[in-house]
């Protein structure tokens, strides 16, 4: 049990900003042998808490700082995510010896629960796929299937290598067999090119990085200086940009409440002659209110929104089942998810809304694209991490976003990561973390529709679904 916890204590450090991604295939290895050991359930849940419990430490300084919890509650609730999301590894576990006993279907059957687990992940409990194991694909040959099966499915690939370590070192008698298994695991990085953008027209962006401190986001009293320093770094790059884009909630307030500020606002786009994409507050309710994007043309009279559809539970709401508790955002409304289509568009190019958290999700992604977003926008407030890995873990999230779906993403974060993220997830520029600065760079939109964008992750599931069943006819004992 203790193996299990420090293994999955290393699972965190295949993962940005660490990046040594070859640290899960041993990791992975000593999972899978523990499991033949015996104790399937009780291993994967080990490895799940080392994982998710020791990997969240970052949860408990933002609770304290942002949520004001004294910190024997937020070292609690750390251990409580752990606890709860150690349950999806050690089903894993438990489905891998169920399915393929002492066998050398183990084989099979550890990487396609790890699919499947990855899939939960992605989905119960409203979901939270943070550092997935697909992610580890980014920077290798093997990136282009995500643009053909997505980042669940990409979870085979790590774990099906950390089984062929794993029969290589333990059955010598079998040796080419063992070095056939590792062959076959080797093409399997042998990736189609991921999909580039079909309009080859560059356009070019000019991103804004205010860098407001957290503790001074929602303080009224600094509010000219949020507002003065995103203008002034807006007018800087203008001239050269064809929009400007500020990161979710740059402006902490209702606008329909501020007319002064939101003609001050007008007057500065007018000035700068080049469209903005803001992120922002929309009142929809004499209580209620959306977190999104704004898109606003000097051109045009009209300012259009896309609103956040996957909120961040006790972030930005609070579930119906524990009323007793509140949100870590300020009490200036109650949020609830947004019902557009995500897109937004400024002269004839589509851009795709993913406010925050949402670019955790492959299914944010797909709806843009298939509403006709020819760029994804994401908008993000990193600030409430601090300086931990969150950030970074976050920002790998949204580069796999742009493979799977064959678009640039255009990231824009209050103090980092801010990037232009390229169709294959590489990073094209990016600005210095915790700086105040603006980013100038190009891109392009595009109409193509990769295989996943297309049709998700329902032929991987089915394929889990024909796959697992005859092996659990099987009945071998564990």
């Amino acid at each position: 049990m203790l193996l299990a916890l420090a293994l999955g204590g290393l699972m965190p450090f295949a993962f940005s900003p660490y990046d040594y991604a070859w640290l899960a295939i041993p990791a992975l290895a000593g999972f899978l042998w523990l499991i033949c050991q015996g104790m399937p359930f009780r291993i994967g849940y080990a490895f799940g808490f080392g994982w998710f419990g020791l990997g969240a430490w970052w949860l408990a300084p933002t609770l304290h700082t942002y949520g004001h919890l004294p910190w024997v509650v937020a070292g609690f609730c750390v251990i409580l995510v752990g606890a709860v999301m150690a349950l999806l590894p050690a089903l894993w576990a438990w489905i891998t010896a169920k399915s393929g006993g002492r066998s050398h279907w183990i084989m099979v059957t550890f990487p396609i629960a790890a699919v499947g687990e990855e899939w939960l992940r992605g989905h119960i409990f409203t979901g939270l796929p943070w550092t997935a194991l697909g992610n580890l694909m980014l920077d290798t040959p093997a990136i282009g299937w995500a643009s053909w099966f997505g980042v669940y499915g990409l979870a085979l690939i790590p774990s099906f290598l950390a089984a062929s370590l794993l029969l290589v070192v333990t059955h010598e008698e079998k040796r080419w067999g063992a070095a056939g298994v590792v062959l076959v695991a080797l093409l399997m990085l042998a990736a189609p090119e991921p999909f580039e953008s079909s309009d080859r027209v560059q356009h070019r962006a000019g991103l804004i990085q205010g860098n407001i401190p957290q503790d001074k986001k929602w303080d009224a009293s600094f509010l000219n200086e949020t507002m003065n320093r995103y203008a002034d770094l807006s007018a800087k790059v203008a001239d050269e940009s064809d929009v400007i884009i500020w990161p979710e909630a740059a402006i902490p307030f209702f606008l329909e409440r501020a007319p002064q500020w939101n003609l001050w606002l007008s007057d500065r786009i007018n000035w700068w002659r080049t469209p903005l994409l803001f992120g922002g507050l929309k009142l929809t309710g004499k209580d209620t209110a959306n977190n999104g994007l704004f898109a606003e043309d000097p051109a045009l009279d009209y300012r259009e929104f896309a609103g956040k559809q996957h909120l961040v539970p006790f972030g930005e709401y609070v579930p119906s089942w524990v009323p007793f508790l509140r949100t870590l955002v300020p009490e200036i409304a109650n949020f609830e998810p947004a019902e557009d289509s995500g897109v937004v568009e400024l002269r004839g190019i589509r851009y795709g809304a993913l406010i925050c958290y949402e670019s955790l999700f492959p299914e944010q992604s797909r709806q843009r694209v298939n509403a006709g977003a020819g760029v994804l926008v994401n908008v993000t407030n990193d600030a409430w991490y601090g300086t931990s890995p969150a950030a970074w873990q976050h920002f790998q999230a949204a580069r796999m976003r742009a493979v799977e779906t064959g678009r640039y993403v255009l990231r824009v974060a209050n103090t980092g990561v801010t990037a232009i993220i390229g169709p294959d997830g590489r990073v094209m520029k990016s600005l210095p973390w915790w700086s105040e600065s603006a980013l100038t760079g190009e891109f392009s939109s595009s109409d193509a529709i990769t295989p996943y964008v297309k049709r998700g992750d329902a032929p991987l599931l089915i394929l889990l679904v024909l796959i697992v069943i005859p092996l659990f006819v099987r009945k071998e004992s564990i």
